[in-house]
């Protein structure tokens, strides 16, 4: 799924009050960890996810095995915490509809 900047943006001012919903422990993503943010995906479709890693790498592992194992998009990454968002089988967020980019004229 590919969401437009103009979505992302929207979708980045509905997470802002967000609190986390799953909290990512030692244990890494483990089909738990998948089961319960696939039910809160579908619960409310946006969600936080915090993340503790001790390093970045280790932490952005950790983000795409959430993001392949869940089928989610990436909203946001703010230090620990991650915002992701799929649509569920009965939208409750309205995405505006994508824009295209304007190209800017060439000055002649």
């Amino acid at each position: 799924m590919q969401l437009a900047n103009n979505q992302l943006r929207y979708l980045r001012g509905l997470c802002h009050n967000l609190k986390p919903v799953v909290l990512l422990g030692a244990n890494g993503v483990t089909e738990a960890v998948l089961a319960e943010i696939d039910v809160s995906l579908n619960a409310h479709e946006l969600i936080k996810i915090k993340v503790r890693a001790e390093d970045r790498e280790a932490r952005a592992e950790l983000i795409e095995a959430i993001l392949a194992g869940s089928g989610a998009v990436k909203v946001q990454t703010i230090g620990h915490m991650l915002a992701v968002y799929r649509p569920s089988l009965k939208p409750q967020i309205v995405l505006p509809k994508p824009v295209k980019a304007v190209k800017p004229k060439k000055a002649v």
